[in-house]
């Protein structure tokens, strides 16, 4: 059901994109505004970036096998980071050259009608794709705030879209007000500067999903409060004398490879050992569903590297 939703976010801000675009392009022919232009080119840029993520979520969902044994998932965390480059290279460069270009070389100003019938449509448009992404991103938050909930995320396509739409409604509101101060001012460069502010607010985004996708790529741990279940699981097994350390990480937004160093106690028979180390690995996955590999390793406590990552013993 995740994955539907996170498919209806992509599928909603890809079609309200691509007509969002061809509208900014037009309206940018007519009038000669570099603003209007720069939102072109950012509604083109997130249309691409869209059928990356969904490139990438389809990519990401190949079986295991011999090269990759624990699955394809972290493809759509390199995907993202693609996204980020574009955003930053194609989206944001082009709006700041086009920004300067036109205070260099100022055009004369044309009637902006278009351009405000124009943005109105797409800031209807874009809310809408904001709204569907903020009501996804919401459920999933589990009390977190916004920002911790976007660091901590696993799931990139639903803070990317997010991010988007929301840098996408703060450039519409910047080109308004670029275009109404160069007529009113009778300053074309006006515009050219609303033009490099929306090109400096995608260099923020980009900056901030390059950072995101990299912790990602990287392999992070799963949060806290999963560590502390997994824990507490296997320390209430009474043959188990001491839990040395647990280490996770993500191999997918929905799927986690656990190591766990346990220090069993001295008594158990290799048998035993093993019919208890199946049985730990059956109540992990009953209790934890996102947990796909679950590797349990009998060690001395004395001979172990004790790593609690923020649990305590």
């Amino acid at each position: 059901m995740g994955h539907i939703r996170a498919n209806i976010v992509l599928y909603g801000a890809l079609f309200a994109n691509l007509g969002i675009a061809v509208a900014k392009f037009v309206a940018a022919a007519i009038s000669g505004s570099s603003s209007m232009l720069s939102e072109g080119v950012h509604s083109l840029v997130d249309s691409g970036n869209q059928l990356l993520l969904l490139h990438g979520q389809a990519r990401a969902k190949r079986p295991p096998d011999n090269r990759h044994p624990f699955g394809y998932g972290r493809e759509l965390y390199f995907w993202a980071f693609v996204v980020a480059i574009l955003i930053f290279a194609v989206g944001a460069g082009i709006s700041i050259y086009e920004g300067w270009t036109h205070i260099a070389q100022p055009e004369p100003l044309r009637d902006p009608t278009i351009n405000y019938v124009v943005l109105a449509i797409a800031f209807l448009l874009e809310g809408a794709s904001w709204t569907i992404a903020v009501r996804k991103f919401d459920a999933g938050r589990n009390g977190q705030s916004w920002w911790h909930a976007i660091l901590q995320s696993k799931d990139p396509a639903g803070f990317i879209v997010l991010l988007e739409d929301s840098a996408a409604l703060a450039g519409l509101l910047i080109a308004a007000t670029g275009i109404w101060f160069s007529h009113w001012t009778g300053d074309a460069r006006i515009d050219g500067l609303a033009s490099i502010a929306i090109g400096l607010i995608l260099t923020a985004v980009a900056m901030l999903l390059a950072r995101e996708a990299k912790e990602l790529l990287i392999g992070e741990a799963a949060d806290l409060a999963l560590v502390a279940s997994i824990w507490r699981i296997v320390e209430a097994h009474p043959e188990i004398s001491a839990v040395n350390h647990v280490r996770t990480i993500h191999t997918a937004p929905d799927s986690i490879f656990v190591a766990v160093s346990a220090d069993f106690e001295d008594e158990l028979r290799m048998g035993q050992a093993e019919a208890l180390i199946e049985a730990i690995e059956n109540e992990l996955k009953a209790a934890l569903p996102a947990i796909s590999s679950i590797y349990i390793r009998p060690e001395k406590r004395e001979d172990a590297v004790v790593q609690t990552q923020g649990i305590p013993f």
